[in-house]
């Protein structure tokens, strides 16, 4: 997760952390209920301070699927409510992980996921086995040259050696309307 800081106005206008207790992301709530209330951010892509990790750490109390489950619900309310359809950039474990923990109507959005593993374009589908929908849902996997916008990128950036990256800027997207990270 990005590090972002604020002033103490705005701490007190949102209201504080959630001192819920060990195990309560509440930075992340935090954060979220900020976005919520209008917050604006600017975007730095360049590295202002490192973060370390000690044993006695609160936020290792925090469970993973616990900030996940945070995150696919914050997606869903802010930005797959507000589109007709969209494509998962990852036919990978992340993808298909993210398309699995969606609701039912953000799953049914889902019009493709796109790779460029050859070898998962050339299957041709997803098949979401533990669906009680009858037939299964199958979702094609397509080259991401021949997918369709908006896309959920599923890929974590620091990843692919500046490919993904390139890719994104060889289709002329702009983040924040055409593709969303979820990484």
């Amino acid at each position: 997760m990005p590090t972002w800081f604020c002033g103490r106005s705005w701490f007190e206008h949102v209201g504080k952390f959630d001192e819920g207790g060990r195990g309560v992301p509440e930075d992340l709530l935090f954060f979220y209920a900020s976005l919520r209330r209008g917050v604006g951010l600017l975007r730095l892509d360049h590295c202002l301070l490192t973060y370390r990790h000690h044993p006695q750490a609160a936020s290792l109390a925090v469970h993973e699927e616990t900030i996940w489950s945070l995150r696919v619900g914050f997606l869903q309310e802010r930005v797959l409510s507000q589109w007709d359809s969209f494509t998962i950039w990852n036919a990978g474990k992340q993808g298909r992980k993210l398309y699995r923990s969606l609701s039912p109507a953000c799953r049914s959005k889902v019009v493709a996921f796109c790779d460029i593993d050859e070898k998962k374009i050339e299957k041709g589908y997803y098949t979401y086995e533990d669906s009680e929908q009858r037939p299964k849902p199958r979702i094609p996997v397509r080259h991401f040259r021949d997918a369709s916008p908006p896309f959920i990128i599923c890929v974590k950036l620091d990843m692919t050696g500046g490919d993904l990256e390139e890719n994104l800027h060889s289709l002329n997207l702009k983040e924040g309307l055409d593709y969303f990270h979820f990484n």
